[in-house]
């Protein structure tokens, strides 16, 4: 079954570069269509016009369009993520070029704003110890990348190393 709704990335120029990044960076990713400028259009004769990709299964669009569009923080992608294995990893590789923030969200070079977010980190915030769940998200709001173990000792009321 096709999937209903579908995010839709418009680049200036990049959108092959950051399909290739992204099917690179996530497991069970791939590039499965491509299209290209002709004549007619902004894109040069040959480059990308668009393309569809897969990420973990979730399909996405690109486009070359130019320019006029670019990408703001209103809009991000947020990544679910079972292990600080898996956060250090996403956040090291998108984040190169780019700007690491805080609290778990980073800019690519591409401009695309990511959430790169423990699963504990939601379990922890919604314990029903709203002081634990406070300690908790006190501690998020001092770290830039998550780390969980940080997380832990915040909930448990121990200092963050």
């Amino acid at each position: 079954m096709q999937q209903k709704i579908t995010t839709f990335l418009t680049y200036d120029g990049q959108a092959e570069e950051a399909m290739n990044l992204y099917t690179s960076v996530f497991p069970n990713s791939k590039v499965t269509s491509t299209r290209r400028y002709g004549e007619a259009g902004p894109g040069e004769e040959g480059s990308l016009m668009t393309g569809t990709f897969e990420l973990d299964g979730q399909e996405f669009m690109a486009l070359n369009g130019g320019p006029s569009f670019t990408f703001g923080q209103g809009f991000s992608l947020f990544v679910d993520c079972e292990t600080q294995e898996e956060v250090d990893q996403l956040w090291e590789k998108l984040s190169e070029g780019g700007e690491q923030g805080q609290c778990g969200w980073l800019t690519d070079k591409f401009g695309v704003s990511w959430q790169i977010i423990p699963s504990a980190l939601g379990e922890l915030l919604g314990d029903e110890n709203r002081e634990k769940a406070n300690r908790v998200m006190n501690a998020m709001l001092q770290m830039g990348k998550i780390e969980i173990e940080g997380l832990r000792k915040a909930a448990e009321g121990e200092a963050s190393a």
